[in-house]
């Protein structure tokens, strides 16, 4: 009896086994068949479909440039082809259109947006609030090009060169809070203590060209080379009526080296220099895409992958040196990890970078 209970036991043990093995082949089927689903998802999931690239500035902003210069040549290297359209967005420094795309956009992909690097580094200003929106949270698809900003100052200011700034009183132009036509001349007004005047509430930098070329300022700072070039094309004149009072970064750009000065060579303590290098850490992304949190990562994966593939594109290039626009990308997982060091930065510094945007 007890041989034939053993015998028994076993015959259903192997057929328990049998079963298990069964039913694994068949979940293991199952995920193989989910993924391939996921994998024909991404590729195909764009054909027939609109995406919409939110610009957080107004038209002919250095923002809304890159947004269309990229929306006319991305739909060629995402698979599908589907239509790629632009909307302005501006408001608050960019704050607006970062704020939809975490909270009202949809999620499946057909969003990105393009924001000034203030609306990245807010919450860390706001000592780490992110009930508003988490930019850490944000899907980075890459950025458009590497930055160094300036200052464009007439000649004829009383203001000749950036170390006149500690003794005359320079007058220029800006948008609005959050803006880095009004964060980058406060932190050389507070940090380095530069007598620099902000007049703020300009629609956008096409606005505050004009308040410049007419002479209703003396210049403007927190610009962007990039747009700097374009909008002010006296520039190329040494002679010209406008120049380059400095450049606000702590490393110079190819093309102005030896033709301004760095602001960061003016500081002088190591608590300013290390403040100004957390400022100027988000130079290396002004012109930053993105998606909203929850977008499936497949189609993040594709548009990571399309988006450097369209901006290393002969076409785009070519297109980028006949306007003038500096096109230097830089991926989206580059991106994605520069914010979440950004979001691990010494508290004393970010303390003292507060202190240096405080109005």
């Amino acid at each position: 009896m007890i041989r034939q209970t053993n015998s028994q036991s076993v015959m259903k043990l192997n057929g328990a086994a049998k079963h298990a093995a069964r039913f694994a082949a068949g979940i293991s089927a199952l995920v193989l068949l989910a993924s391939a689903a996921q994998a024909q998802d991404a590729a195909t999931f764009y054909k027939g479909k609109t995406i919409t690239i939110a610009a957080g500035s107004s038209a002919g902003g250095g923002l809304d440039t890159y947004a269309r210069l990229l929306a006319r040549h991305l739909s060629k290297f995402v698979p599908g082809n589907p239509t790629v359209i632009v909307q302005n967005m501006p408001g608050a420094g960019s704050l607006v259109a970062a704020r939809h795309a975490f909270s009202v956009a949809p999620k499946d992909g057909t969003h990105m947006a393009i924001v000034l690097p203030g609306a990245i580094i807010d919450a860390l200003m706001k000592g780490g609030d992110r009930s508003g929106y988490d930019p850490t949270k944000f899907n980075y698809i890459g950025n458009g090009n590497t930055e160094t900003l300036v200052c464009v100052t007439r000649r004829d200011a009383p203001v000749k060169t950036f170390a006149d700034t500690f003794e005359r009183e320079l007058v220029i132009g800006a948008t609005g809070p959050g803006s880095t036509l009004v964060d980058g001349p406060q932190v050389l007004k507070n940090a380095l203590n530069a007598k620099i005047r902000i007049i703020a509430g300009y629609k956008g930098s096409r606005e505050v060209s004009l308040a410049v070329k007419s002479g209703e300022v003396h210049g403007v700072c927190g610009l962007a080379w990039s747009s700097a070039k374009a909008q002010y094309p006296e520039l190329n004149d040494p002679n010209g009526p406008l120049q380059v009072l400095v450049q606000e970064n702590n490393k110079e750009h190819p093309e102005l080296k030896g033709k301004a000065p760095l602001s960061f060579n003016f500081a002088k303590t190591d608590e300013q220099k290390a403040v100004l290098n957390l400022f100027y850490e988000p130079a290396e992304y002004t012109r930053p895409f993105l998606m909203p949190p929850g977008v499936p990562a497949d189609r993040v994966a594709l548009m990571r992958k399309a988006f450097m593939d369209t901006m290393k594109s002969d076409e785009l290039q070519a297109e980028a040196r006949k306007t003038k626009t500096e096109a230097n990308a830089t991926s989206g997982e580059e991106l994605q990890a520069m914010v979440a060091r950004l979001y691990n930065s010494d508290a004393k510094t970010v303390e003292g970078l507060k202190n240096a945007l405080a109005k």
